[in-house]
């Protein structure tokens, strides 16, 4: 998340694709739950999505 409050592009989609993995392995160890891991992932991706995406496609 500090990434992607930094706007540094790179960083911020390294550590989502991090993320991710770790999500997935703790819905493959029994820690998380299948829609809560698909919640956190989707928040995420809508944050990235919102601060590069969006403001790509205004100009």
């Amino acid at each position: 998340m500090e990434a992607v409050q930094s706007k540094d592009k790179a960083l911020a989609e390294e550590k989502y694709k991090v993320m991710q993995s770790e999500y997935d392995n703790a819905y493959r160890k029994g820690v998380l739950k299948r829609n809560s891991v698909a919640r956190k992932k989707s928040r995420m991706a809508k944050l990235y999505n919102k601060v590069f995406v969006t403001p790509a496609a205004a100009n």
